[in-house]
């Protein structure tokens, strides 16, 4: 599991150390509970097993030194607390019937949790984004400057992004919402399939159509893949932020604490820390998402080579991609716009981002495109050599004067042509009315 500083109590709650007795036991009465209403396990027997089952970590370590087995050594932890009537726990059963779907309950409460932290992103990023609609940037390709767009909308591409990855984690929770209560290999051979749907209903899961000893894991990996996804999302985000909260652009800067230092060595540096922690952590999602792709296949009806991966990959994931959201909510809910500094940088390519609306003036006035292409690329280049405004190096091709007129050039320059279906966008989204 991981160190203590990334965990939230929430989370870190559904995944402490031997958490996963505490499940175990919640199937292993399930399952007693459906049996005794079908006349299958004696009254008398699931009260008393009601009564005194617990689970005792400690005893079950002991038990498992000399049986190294983990679910052998909870039953005979359980049973000695119960006596007599333990003996009616497991019957039919086998490992895999409580252990997975004991995991699914973790994981399904889990997800749940991400979706909440999902939630709580996208409205730390549809407030930012609604005070942020009209603020005017340049937007980049390649890095290069490109036409101007707003601040806004920017993180309205984003918020949509969000809805998509809640969609997917919704589906992958739906995916692991399942138990398995079928014995071994699965041919309910010792226990009914009757049984198995009433305990799933009772944990509120869905019975598996089929499985053989454990529950597939192309379920898991469905899961563990959609965690990733989310954190490439994250991942985009953040290296954004950092790209944008360099020096020499500083359109934007993530929240620094009061008291906070960015260097031991250099006390001027504010560095986006949460930004970098944020995107390394998404590399050891994809990480686990590639073990969890392994698990899909195993030696005929199961293996155990799953196991020793889903011990590390499913407890980190969910408390990484907890902690990545957790802190990218942070971000957004403080960070820094420099709007000043956002427009001071759209000056600084001396009006090219209008070069498109010129272009396709001139093919409106009449212009071949690849004439009209190459008097404005002309006049770009020009322009960016000797520092002067795109609109003033056009008056000097006669060319292109032979078109269009000085007004039509003041006019083509006019910023807010590139924003006027803004709005538009942010309907679509439902965050401003229609």
């Amino acid at each position: 599991m991981l160190i203590d500083r990334y965990t939230h109590p929430e989370m870190g709650k559904l995944w402490r150390e031997g958490y996963e007795y505490d499940r175990w036991l919640e199937v292993e009465l399930a399952v007693a509970e459906v049996m005794a209403e079908r006349g299958e396990l004696p009254a008398k027997a699931l009260l008393e097993i009601r009564e005194k089952a617990k689970v005792n970590p400690t005893r079950i370590a002991e038990i498992e030194k000399t049986v190294r087995h983990d679910l052998i050594a909870f039953l005979q932890a359980v049973v000695e607390e119960v006596g007599e009537a333990g003996k009616y726990l497991h019957l039919g059963l086998t490992s895999s019937d409580v252990k997975d779907t004991a995991l699914s309950l973790v994981l399904r409460d889990s997800g749940e949790l991400l979706l909440k932290d999902l939630a709580d992103l996208r409205s730390a990023l549809v407030k930012r984004a609604l005070e942020s609609k009209d603020v005017v940037m340049v937007g980049r390709t390649h890095g290069v400057h490109a036409e101007p767009l707003t601040f806004g909308l920017k993180l309205v591409l984003w918020i949509a992004e969000i809805d998509r990855q809640s969609e997917r984690l919704q589906q992958a929770i739906e995916s692991i919402r399942v138990g398995k209560i079928s014995g071994a290999v699965g041919t309910y051979a010792n226990v009914s399939p009757e049984i198995e749907e009433e305990v799933c209903e009772h944990l509120g899961l869905k019975p598996a159509y089929v499985s053989n000893q454990i529950l597939q894991r192309d379920r898991h990996a469905h899961y563990v893949t959609t965690l990733a996804l989310i954190g490439c999302t994250l991942e985009k985000m953040t290296t954004e932020f950092r790209n944008l909260q360099r020096t020499d652009i500083l359109e934007v800067e993530e929240p620094f604490a009061k008291g906070q230092k960015g260097s031991s060595a250099m006390p001027h540096k504010r560095n986006p820390i949460i930004s970098e922690q944020v995107a390394g952590m998404s590399r050891l999602l994809r990480g686990n998402a590639l073990a969890a792709m392994e698990n899909v296949a195993l030696w005929h009806e199961r293996d155990m080579t799953h196991s020793s991966v889903e011990r590390v990959i499913l407890p980190d994931s969910n408390i990484l991609l907890d902690h990545m959201l957790r802190q990218m909510t942070w971000i957004i809910n403080g960070l820094k716009i420099h709007a000043d500094n956002m427009k001071s940088n759209l000056l600084k390519t001396y009006g090219f981002t209008s070069s498109q609306r010129v272009l396709l003036a001139l093919v409106d006035k009449g212009c071949m495109r690849e004439d009209a292409y190459s008097w404005v690329q002309q006049a770009a280049f020009k322009a960016w050599e000797e520092g002067k405004e795109l609109r003033h190096v056009l008056l000097e091709i006669p060319e292109v004067m032979n078109y269009l007129t000085p007004e039509d050039l003041e006019t083509l320059s006019d910023w807010s042509y590139h924003l006027k279906h803004t709005d538009d966008v942010f309907k679509r989204l439902g965050l401003i009315k229609a």
